[in-house]
């Protein structure tokens, strides 16, 4: 589907909303501030995350979820750089569960609304990624953002390891967007180890994922060396 397709379908979808949950400490990247903070080509990793679905076409309404701790700092950030995208500032939690339930606290939706779960440093999502997840979710009740494994795959325990099809594996990534009313039931639930992300937390009420198309160039910052691959990847796509 074209992206004049896509924008043209999601301009007759309800509410939508973006729910951006900040709440890494940074420790893996081994920095004094954590990794959503860090500059790439001029902006900290959080605002180029923002930028993408504000720029996307789809607009959603932006709900910020961030450790209370870094709120003044947001605020001098957003200040230092000119940044005015309208967004909802929220506490994050102790685990990304709770963080993005106090987001979806934030939000006055009806059932069919939809809501898209965002991680703040995966900042290259494509606007045709953005948009295809909010069109699925609108269809099918739900939509995870997955690419296929490009490596072999083991499932290893403690005896033996045995191999997997790799055709069969897929890499969750984000967006994550569903319909409103069957996120807010999900996360009715307790928190659970188990809840790595919102589609286990859908999953667990018995829905089937849908997954859509994601891209191998939509990573997450976590180890140093992604900042260098991000910054390289932003320029290439700032010069078409």
């Amino acid at each position: 589907m074209t992206e004049a397709n896509l924008l043209s379908q999601i301009s007759n979808l309800k509410s939508k909303y973006a729910i951006i949950v900040a709440g890494g400490s940074g420790t893996r990247m081994q920095t004094a501030v954590p990794k959503q903070f860090l500059l790439i080509n001029g902006l900290p990793v959080l605002m180029h995350t923002m930028l993408a679905f504000y720029n996307s076409g789809v607009n959603p309404d932006i709900v910020l979820v961030l450790h209370p701790d870094f709120h003044a700092y947001w605020h001098e950030l957003c200040k230092k750089h000119d940044f005015d995208i309208p967004h909802l500032l929220v506490a994050g939690g102790e685990t990304r569960f709770h963080s993005v339930k106090y987001g979806l606290n934030a939000i006055c939706s009806d059932d069919d609304d939809l809501i898209a779960v965002h991680d703040a440093v995966r900042l290259l999502t494509s606007a045709s990624i953005i948009q295809t997840s909010y069109n699925h979710a609108h269809e099918h009740g739900n939509a995870v953002t997955a690419v296929k494994s490009r490596d072999s795959v083991r499932q290893g325990t403690a005896d033996k390891s045995v191999s997997l099809l790799r055709d069969d594996i897929y890499l969750v990534q984000t967006p994550q967007t569903f319909k409103a009313g069957l996120l807010r039931k999900a996360y009715e639930q307790a928190f659970s180890p188990k809840f790595t992300d919102d589609a286990s937390v859908v999953e667990q009420i018995g829905i089937d994922i849908q997954l859509t198309e994601g891209s191998y160039e939509n990573i997450k910052i976590t180890f140093p060396e992604d900042i260098a691959i991000a910054a390289l990847l932003l320029s290439k796509k700032a010069t078409g």
